[in-house]
């Protein structure tokens, strides 16, 4: 029996049509897969549930009783919990304190936090997530933070859950916990819906699916049973992709990019490799592996503690963004939100901000024709969807806002070595295909790539060489027709661990 309706809902913003005519029917009990393209309508639908968005027209049945909310305190007064790709918390508050928001238990006018802490330890051991309540969110991982988020959603005990990538940015045995969670409410009789670019997770979660593209409905698939995964892609971009990683090999130059025995924080054994011009080395370990602080140490954006970097044989001023920069290295971090987007400013100025200096006259005045001509032709390169490059950029999806970010490196004249980290997180399979396609198109024009991905697939179906790292340190490289699956993950996991379950190295 059908729980929760979407009938006929609608929605406009200025200058683009988010949703139209959008209909379908989410069980109590079960899970309802929600895929589609960046930009198909998917988050703007979620934030029509929680009460964020006012449809221009239709309606919400929730239990048989149509609701309009006007607010996302009416969506949690009815049971709605819906944890967003872009993560919503306050970093400066501790775990407790994100959990029990507006919650807090109080004794004599005041917080009591003894009972909070001990109510906060008691709901995460039984969740089996292993986190210390009085730590600040702005200490944790971006995996640890969404955590919390999914966390907060289960202890509302809410009828309707709706999770949006949830697995983005979580190690293995965070998956293993989220997806006993799903099973847990779903035996439970919670209606949830479960938006994923990651396929596999949607065949072993879901029972039924819905597909957006553009706005609209296109597939309804009340089982999963005999639905293949080239079915639902088709119907999410509306063509085929037989290979979604279309490798180009092509020449390789001189060493491009030199580390020297580079420490630092969570980096504490020496790490030294090189990348040539035109070559792309794929970086791979679990979550925690230190890809990410070796790859921020390497760009200067954190201190480090030793070691250099070099770029064409000339040595980089220690822990020095601009540097960085002039020398022509660029870098797309993994949290687009916090360190990768301005959200209040446009998608144009976005792409635009680190270039600026090559659209001055006379040395001081902003050439705003230029920056125009640059942000219209990057928006259709790579279909960054928008309805115009003055959009705020954080009105865009998260994969859209990916887009723009990568576009901002490419932007710049002098780029000569780009790290990218987690490029396609949260992105659908057709954007994938794209920005595949701009990592070849920069390789081949002799630009040296570092490219850090969870997704183990990305990395062998990209890279022309794997480096793994464990613990903070380098445990393995491998040259492409060296690398399988096996051989990586056994160099990725700490001596003695088992085997973890491939449904979160997998890509869609």
């Amino acid at each position: 029996m059908s729980f929760l309706q979407f009938q006929g809902i609608g929605k406009t913003f200025p200058g683009v049509r988010a949703l139209s005519d959008v209909s379908f029917a989410v069980r109590a009990g079960g899970v309802h897969g929600l895929l589609g393209e960046n930009g198909a309508g998917k988050s703007t639908m979620m934030k029509i549930l929680g009460g964020e968005y006012i449809p221009n027209e239709g309606q919400l049945v929730i239990d048989g009783q149509p609701r309009a909310f006007r607010s996302a305190a009416d969506a949690i007064d009815a049971g709605v919990a819906i944890i967003h790709q872009e993560l919503q918390y306050v970093p400066e508050l501790t775990v407790m304190e994100n959990l029990l928001l507006g919650r807090l238990p109080t004794r004599f006018g005041l917080v009591d936090r003894g009972r909070a802490l001990a109510w906060t330890r008691e709901k995460l051991d039984a969740l089996g997530v292993d986190l210390d309540p009085r730590t600040r969110l702005k200490q944790l991982s971006i995996g640890q933070r969404q955590m919390v988020e999914i966390c907060k959603a289960v202890l509302r005990d809410a009828k309707i859950l709706a999770l949006d990538e949830p697995t983005s940015s979580l190690s293995h045995r965070e998956t293993d916990v989220l997806f006993r969670l799903v099973r847990d409410l779903k035996a439970q009789g919670k209606a949830m819906i479960y938006i994923s670019h990651r396929l596999d997770e949607i065949f072993e979660l879901c029972d039924a699916a819905t597909i957006f593209r553009d706005g609209r409905k296109v597939a309804d698939f009340d089982t999963l049973e005999g639905v293949t995964r080239d079915m639902l892609v088709q119907r999410m971009v509306g063509r085929e992709i037989s290979d979604i990683f279309g490798y180009r090999e092509r020449a390789q130059g001189d060493v491009r990019l030199a580390v020297r025995n580079l420490t630092g924080h969570a980096v504490k054994e020496p790490v030294s490799f090189d990348v040539r011009a035109g070559e792309i080395v794929g970086f791979f370990g679990l979550v925690g592996a230190g890809r990410s602080e070796a790859m921020r140490l390497v760009y200067g954006a954190d201190r480090r503690e030793s070691g250099t970097v070099a770029i064409d044989g000339t040595t980089l001023r220690p822990s020095d963004i601009r540097s960085s920069i002039r020398s022509g290295l660029m870098f797309c971090p993994e949290d687009r939100k916090e360190d990768g987007i301005i959200g209040v400013r446009s998608v144009a100025e976005n792409i635009n901000i680190s270039a600026r200096r090559n659209h001055l006259r006379a040395g001081l005045f902003v050439n705003d024709a230029n920056e125009a001509r640059t942000a219209d032709s990057f928006i259709q390169r790579l279909r960054i969807r928008t309805p115009h490059r003055r959009q705020e950029i954080r009105l865009l999806s998260g994969g859209n806002q990916q887009k723009a970010v990568l576009s901002r490196w490419l932007a710049e004249k002098d780029l000569r070595v780009l790290i990218v980290d987690e490029p396609t997180r949260g992105i659908d399979v057709g954007a994938k295909n794209e920005i595949y396609n701009v990592l070849y198109e920069l390789a081949e024009r002799g630009v040296a790539i570092v490219m850090v991905s969870s997704e183990l697939p990305e990395v062998l179906g990209v890279s022309d060489r794997v480096i793994v790292m464990c613990g903070g340190r380098i445990t393995g490289q491998f040259a492409r027709h060296e690398a399988n699956e096996e051989a990586v993950l056994g160099r990725a996991l700490p001596e003695g661990a088992a085997q973890p379950s491939m449904h979160s190295t997998r890509t869609a």
